[in-house]
């Protein structure tokens, strides 16, 4: 690798990430650890590198000692892992100092885990992002041998969007006219998701597209090696479909078999991970099903709405249930599920005995009876699996799109609130 090009690229970037403008988000980090931010594509993880760039030249670093490299830059398409300790000699050349590392994508380089790991050892500060969740695999963990903390990063929360939208909540903000500022927000966030980028695009729905395509050819099609490319267009899209649903690798094979495209049961095991480390999907397990059954039997559901929107006719309570979903993957990782038995609720929260219902309205008292009835009878069930000292009270909730009240139903009280309160006050 030409040292030169290198040097170009490192002081190129140390001008260009001191004077980005950012919409700062609520990023905690650990004042000496070493960092992998890992996500979605466009969901801002080089952002956060910038964020933190930011605030060490705020603390006083200097700008000399900022080592960033983005992994996309053309000029780098030929670098391979044995490139990588040229960007230490190329850095050397330039500077005195020992520099901050902030590596973009790094996961473009086959076998930067060693390269990375003798930073550490070498007791340099590294920061990397990556778009692949083979990046949380325990064979990572292994080969980094704990010298990094893993930090998911999601496209913008609700409380995030508001912000980017130049609006910061007071404690009394619901009494004030901001409160109708915040609901017509919500309905373009509902609809579009919260890519950081997709506030510079009017034509939002075209950014989305153009997003998924390359999900899809390059993070999917390509890194995979997929050859039946309909077979997991179809996929993709009956997972979409089937958002309120629990399904199994053998009825997903059955749907795609059923419009004329031959494929096995291991492929579709195949497509479904590559989805989830490509950050398009995640699968969520039934907490009361056998443990040889919950990978097996899931509920899919898609990392942002505006993606999920794409393959949508009538969008709504889909894209409900689903905005619930995410925002409590971003709360508590792979500790919720949905409970499916003798009654169904959407999901379960053991560490907070906290069940969640989703309903677009409350608008018929069946509709209610209904919602509140499968609460009690999966608090019921979740009970009677306690010992009688550790039995603790329940939170039930229903989450609809604009309804907020209390229900009181067979001694139990069951808060009805508005998605777009709930997203703001969690």
């Amino acid at each position: 690798m030409n040292k030169e090009v290198l040097k170009q690229i490192i002081i190129e970037n140390q001008g260009f990430v001191a004077s980005i403008e950012l919409v700062k988000r609520n990023l905690q980090i650990e004042p000496f650890g070493n960092y992998i931010f890992t996500g979605s594509r466009r969901a801002g993880k080089t952002y956060c590198l910038f964020q933190i760039i930011q605030g060490l030249l705020e603390e006083g670093i200097d700008k000399s000692r900022i080592l960033y490299i983005n992994f996309e830059d053309e000029r780098l398409m030929e670098m391979t892992v044995n490139d990588l300790a040229s960007i230490i000699d190329a850095y050397s050349e330039l500077y005195p100092d020992k520099p901050i590392f902030f590596l973009d994508e790094i996961q473009n380089i086959e076998g930067w885990e060693k390269f990375c790991r003798r930073l550490a050892d070498m007791k340099y500060r590294v920061f990397i992002t990556g778009s692949n969740a083979k990046m949380l695999s325990r064979e990572m963990a292994t080969v980094l041998g704990g010298r990094f903390l893993i930090k998911e990063i999601y496209p913008f929360s609700f409380t995030e969007y508001l912000k980017a939208n130049q609006i910061e909540l007071n404690p009394n903000w619901m009494y004030g006219t901001v409160r109708f500022e915040v609901r017509r927000l919500f309905d373009t966030y509902f609809v579009y998701g919260g890519f950081p980028e997709l506030l510079n695009f009017r034509e939002k729905r075209m950014w989305l597209d153009n997003v998924y395509q390359k999900i899809f050819y390059s993070d999917l099609i390509a890194r995979y090696k997929i050859r039946n490319e309909f077979a997991l267009k179809l996929l993709i899209k009956k997972l979409a479909e089937n958002i309120h649903d629990e399904v199994s690798f053998s009825r997903i094979k059955n749907i795609i078999q059923s419009s004329g495209t031959k494929i096995g049961t291991n492929t579709v095991i195949e497509y479904c991970e590559a989805l989830g480390e490509t950050y398009l999907t995640f699968g969520l397990s039934n907490y009361l099903a056998k443990i040889a059954d919950r990978e097996s039997l899931k509920k899919y559901y898609f990392i942002d709405n505006g993606i999920l929107s794409l393959f949508l006719f009538n969008p709504d309570t889909i894209l409900l249930e689903n905005i619930v979903a995410v925002h409590l993957k971003e709360q508590f990782g792979q500790d919720f599920y949905y409970l499916r038995g003798d009654t169904e609720v959407d999901f379960y929260i053991p560490s907070e005995k906290r069940l969640i219902q989703v309903a677009y309205n409350l608008n018929s008292a069946e509709t209610e009876k209904r919602e509140c009835n499968a609460l009690v009878k999966a608090i019921a069930k979740l009970q009677e699996r306690e010992p009688g000292e550790e039995k603790r009270n329940y939170e039930a909730i229903i989450i609809t799109l604009d309804m907020e009240k209390e229900i009181e139903y067979e001694n139990r009280t069951i808060r009805v609130v508005p998605v777009w309160k709930w997203l703001l006050s969690e």
